[in-house]
């Protein structure tokens, strides 16, 4: 930092440290006033130094969440990356593996599932994208996440997953139709219904959504890759990632 911070810095530690050390001289409180006087007559004439330090600190605070995401993923990375009862596209054993939280009525998740789909793909099969059910947004979410892990139990997650995802407008998320869009793809809706009352289905739920709280996802999209954390969907990012993992 610089010599004016480092100064600042210097004269407020001395303020502080007045009533420890001057309670037992003559005049402390003229003393701590005198230098109170000193320290903000220079913050009043140099008011860049606290830009600086709230830059500063703003660096620091970035570094440790940071460090703590990271620690977060390593400390869970198998729940997150090879939990057996999660559903992904790719192969099992890809070189890459991404994982995507998400929301059935969260706009950027809609916009960005084609671009997920086809990440296999355009990767020659080096690409695996795991999917994390996270209904922030509670209400016909939460019961559109259920009836999708129980279209997992037919063998049918991924289509019934695309097909929510293609649902133009919040608003055509209903009871109805999970259940319409389910007969469409040759789902058993009465299994369905039943499995998602199920305690293996709300169990595998509930684990998803406390693995996110867990990891720091306060919004979707959320990805996740080796021991990094992408908010929103930053695909350029995410490329970066995936490529800069292929290439190691």
């Amino acid at each position: 930092m610089t010599f004016k911070l480092a100064t600042m810095t210097a004269a407020m530690a001395v303020v502080a440290l007045t009533p420890a050390c001057a309670e037992s001289k003559a005049a402390p409180a003229a003393d701590r006033e005198a230098m109170e006087e000193v320290v903000r007559d220079y913050i009043l004439e140099n008011p860049e130094i606290i830009e600086e330090a709230l830059i500063k600190l703003a660096d620091r605070q970035r570094v440790e969440a940071a460090k703590a995401s990271q620690d977060a993923i390593m400390q869970n990375y198998d729940n997150l990356y090879n939990h057996a009862d999660d559903h992904f596209i790719g192969p099992e054993d890809a070189e890459v593996t991404l994982v995507e939280f998400f929301d059935y009525r969260c706009g950027y998740c809609k916009r960005s599932v084609d671009w997920v789909q086809n990440l296999p793909e355009e990767y020659d099969g080096k690409v695996r994208v795991v999917f994390k059910e996270l209904p922030i947004f509670g209400g016909i979410s939460e019961t559109a996440a259920l009836a999708a892990l129980a279209a997992g139990k037919q063998g049918k997650y991924n289509e019934y997953h695309v097909a929510l995802m293609k649902l133009k407008k919040n608003d055509d998320l209903t009871e109805a139709k999970l259940d319409e869009i389910a007969k469409e793809h040759g789902i058993d809706v009465k299994k369905m219904r039943a499995d998602m009352r199920s305690m293996e289905i709300q169990k595998q739920l509930a684990e998803m959504k406390q693995l996110g709280r867990t990891l720091g996802v306060d919004g979707t999209p959320g990805f996740f890759i080796g021991d990094n954390y992408i908010e929103g969907a930053n695909t350029p990012r995410i490329i970066e990632l995936i490529e800069g993992q292929l290439d190691s």
